[in-house]
């Protein structure tokens, strides 16, 4: 039964207003609680350790929601979700993790998600990490994503960290076959001691491949950031990698991107940029009637949008 507090952070990871549509997992506290199947979507739990299988036939459309939820304090939770997007599928995929830490332990959650894009298969996946709680224990996430993009397939990874996340190490790896294209648009905040730690590896291994990489951040009071994206070209393909980042207070900020191809006609390009707000768009948003807090809000919005 989900209550009124996990219906609100439902909202806040998967924008959820009720039943979800189409397949759904919902997983609270190291347990599986509501799940459903559709005609061409099977959700089904592992038999040898925690997580779920998610198996999508061949040309099928449709949605499925797989959130998570941790509202008890000292829960340590660790999920393996292996996912198959069948050839020529067009899928919408929403995951993410909400914590509500109401006491001093730490609530903590892995999450292992291992994708296959088939061929000529789309997919558009969201996953987005909200903390909470008026308790004093860490709100800890760990998200690793592992993702193959086979021959004319398209995949979309949404990243997404809204506030409240304590610690987070960020893991994802992708494989891009021929023709393949993939968008990785990773936004992230961070605000008094929270640390972040965003590792990504894209490689084009066949020819017609293409990625972009996309890193929008702000770092706010003392809190650190690190982002280390590295792009690497076996084959004839083309790659972008954009990090922007907002640093304030005393906050730290490292990017790291890197570039690397094996191949004499990869096409790779990499820039970085970290700055502070602009004084004159603060002045230009104040003059209209905003306070220096609302002009603030309303910058960082605009630029993790």
């Amino acid at each position: 039964m989900l209550t009124a507090l996990d219906k609100k952070i439902l909202q806040e990871i998967a924008d959820l207003h009720g039943d979800p549509p189409g397949a759904f997992n919902i997983r609270k506290n190291s347990q599986g609680v509501e799940r459903r199947s559709m005609p061409g979507v099977e959700v089904a739990p592992k038999k040898d350790k925690p997580g779920i299988d998610i198996i999508v036939e061949k040309n099928k459309e449709g949605t499925v929601h797989i959130p998570v939820l941790l509202t008890d304090t000292g829960q340590s939770d660790l999920v393996y979700n292996n996912i198959e997007i069948g050839e020529g599928a067009n899928i919408l995929l929403v995951a993410g993790c909400g914590i509500h830490n109401p006491g001093s332990g730490t609530a903590q959650h892995d999450g292992v998600h291992e994708i296959f894009v088939r061929r000529g298969a789309r997919l558009r996946y969201t996953e987005k990490h909200y903390g909470e709680g008026e308790g004093t224990g860490k709100r800890v996430l760990n998200p690793q994503t592992v993702i193959v993009v086979e021959e004319g397939a398209y995949a979309e990874l949404e990243l997404v960290q809204i506030r409240g996340v304590d610690d987070t190490v960020r893991t994802t790896e992708a494989t891009i076959k021929g023709d393949g294209h993939l968008l990785i648009y990773e936004r992230l905040l961070t605000d008094t001691q929270q640390t972040a730690r965003s590792d990504v590896v894209v490689t084009l291994e066949g020819d017609g491949s293409a990625a972009r990489i996309v890193s929008r951040s702000v770092a706010k009071g003392s809190s650190n950031q690190v982002f280390r994206p590295r792009l690497i070209a076996y084959s004839k393909g083309r790659g972008h990698v954009e990090c922007d980042s907002i640093i304030m207070d005393s906050a730290t900020i490292r990017s790291i991107p890197e570039i690397w191809a094996e191949n004499s006609e990869a096409e790779l390009v990499h820039e970085a940029a970290i700055g502070k707000i602009a004084g004159e768009q603060m002045i230009k948003l104040m003059c209209l009637g905003l306070t220096e807090e609302e002009a603030e809000e309303s910058i960082i919005s605009g630029f993790l949008k």
